[in-house]
């Protein structure tokens, strides 16, 4: 691997534009081929899980292919980024803290409607999509433990939050937008707040560990308890599975996530280069 070629890549505006007209290209394609299929066949192949998998991708890896095409080999550089493994008390320390924020994205998930005017057709709509890939068990942890961990790493922390700090934005700055532009492509009020949350993690960890396998070792840890919880125990809720109530589950997550976070920002002094 050519760390010189990676370190010194950047997203600007132009690579910026490439992504987004890549994502609008990809996604309009997606939405024609599911038009199509109603008009002309009367299937509504949304709900097909093989449909949802292959959609996921055809949505997704164009932008890591367009960003590398246009942005990274026009300029004679290689994308790739640091896939190395970190001492065992580093994984100690950010798969609780992952989980003290997943306990306090539940808790803020928990307070947005799911009923009414404006939320109730589109929540209703987003549960049948849930329950139509969760039909499939393999389809399921396929989606949500392989592919999602490893092409949403790739995209929001390795290209965007990263080339954002190589072209000079702060690191903290950098961590916010790429967590915020995860929450948006969730694309429903109910995966945003807890993706923008646990993005902002995932950004942290990588961002001092320098290394990309560790953020996806911890999406693919949350999309994988998600995945097992919605699969085998009929909720995504901690909060229902063990009968305890969600003000203490957000104590519960603060302090786990406070705690971890401490340790592993001020007491874990190792600090990585790319």
């Amino acid at each position: 691997m050519n760390n010189s070629k990676y370190r010194n890549y950047i997203l600007d505006s132009y690579g910026a534009i490439v992504m987004i007209l890549a994502l609008v290209f990809s996604s309009s394609l997606i939405g024609v081929i599911v038009k199509l299929s109603f008009d002309y066949f009367r299937v509504d192949i949304r709900y097909n899980e093989a449909f949802n998998i292959l959609s996921y991708l055809f949505t997704f890896l164009p932008v890591i292919w367009a960003f590398d095409y246009f942005v990274m080999r026009r300029k004679g550089k290689v994308l790739n980024f640091n896939m190395q493994t970190r001492p065992f008390h580093v994984y100690l320390l950010i798969f609780p803290m992952m989980f003290g924020m997943m306990l306090i994205a539940e808790f803020t998930t928990s307070l947005i409607p799911i009923s009414g005017p404006v939320f109730g057709d589109w929540y209703q709509l987003f549960s049948e999509q849930m329950e139509a890939i969760s039909d499939n068990t393999f389809m399921v942890f396929l989606l949500v433990s392989f592919f999602a961990p490893i092409i949403e790493e790739i995209i929001f922390r390795g290209i965007i939050q990263k080339g954002m700090i190589n072209n000079g934005v702060k690191p903290r700055n950098a961590i916010l937008v790429s967590a915020l532009i995860f929450g948006i492509v969730h694309f429903n009020p109910w995966q945003f707040i807890g993706a923008f949350l646990l993005g902002i993690v995932l950004g942290v960890v990588y961002f001092k560990t320098k290394s990309l396998l560790m953020s996806i070792f911890l999406h693919f840890f949350n999309n994988t308890i998600a995945a097992i919880m919605m699969k085998f125990c009929d909720t995504d809720s901690f909060g229902e599975l063990l009968q305890i109530p969600n003000y203490l589950i957000l104590f519960i997550g603060i302090v786990i996530f406070a705690f971890f976070y401490y340790l592993f920002m001020y007491k874990n002094r190792i600090y990585y280069r790319e």
